[in-house]
């Protein structure tokens, strides 16, 4: 009877960690170069090193729990803007930026350029090029394919582009911004540049709704099912420990 209690108890937390990721995610929903947090769970069997493991065991000791996330890297839909300053994606490749916790990688390219000339994110991360911060002059900005910033038909900077090998484990970092391990950014060689675009988020809606709807009727299924395990561990306790 604990165990059925406790196994609800642990898979109602997993629920409610699993309803603020989708929440997160549809909040989202508009967020230039968001990804989508996708969840993973896995099992915990409960007791401690000295616990048989028989089968009987793995029965009902193994609660559900939420190990943490992964990032749906495929490509949202490429909008144009006609603002020569946004730069989208077309490929793998990641924007590299320099913020408060270091190089971080975005595929949000709505820039502008601060009260100091550089070139920052919406977020205000600087922008980083082949050599460094990319400071801007005055004049007409062109963005060629391969990241080459010219202004006036002067070439200033090239956008520092980078790819991951397949199962990088890339973190979130903000809404449009992630972490990477150390040595694991590439320059970019299968992604190029598309002026005047943005890159929209890739979540998807009517998946997100449908998540969200789940998750919430799995909520209210292990809450009720708390309420019976409670109730009939009362009734024990009422009916049967008296006659102990």
């Amino acid at each position: 009877m604990d165990s059925g209690y406790y196994a609800a108890c642990a898979s109602l937390a997993a629920q409610e960690q699993a309803l603020e990721l989708v929440t997160h995610n549809l909040a989202n929903l508009s967020t230039s170069g968001y990804r989508t947090q996708q969840m993973t769970f896995r099992s915990l069997l409960a007791g401690s090193a000295m616990v048989t493991t028989n089968p009987l065991n793995a029965v009902l000791n193994n609660f559900g729990v939420l190990s943490g996330t992964r990032l749906d890297l495929t490509s949202g839909s490429l909008t144009p803007t006609g603002n020569p300053l946004d730069a989208a994606i077309a490929g793998p490749g990641f924007f590299a930026v320099q913020s408060a916790q270091g190089v971080l990688y975005t595929r949000a390219g709505s820039f502008h350029v601060s009260s100091i000339g550089q070139l920052v994110t919406g977020e205000g991360d600087t922008v980083l090029g082949q050599l460094g911060p990319i400071t801007l002059p005055t004049g007409n900005v062109a963005i060629s394919s391969d990241g080459t910033i010219s202004v006036d038909g002067n070439v200033v900077d090239r956008l520092n582009l980078a790819e991951f090998p397949p199962g990088t484990n890339l973190t979130a970092a903000g809404n449009s911004t992630y972490g990477a391990p150390a040595g694991t950014a590439t320059p970019a060689v299968e992604s190029t540049v598309r002026q005047g675009m943005l890159e929209g988020s890739n979540v998807g809606a009517i998946d997100g709704v449908v998540q969200l709807i789940t998750v919430q009727r799995n909520t209210e299924l292990l809450s009720r099912a708390m309420t019976a395990f409670d109730s009939q561990l009362n009734q024990t306790a009422v009916q049967d420990l008296p006659k102990v």
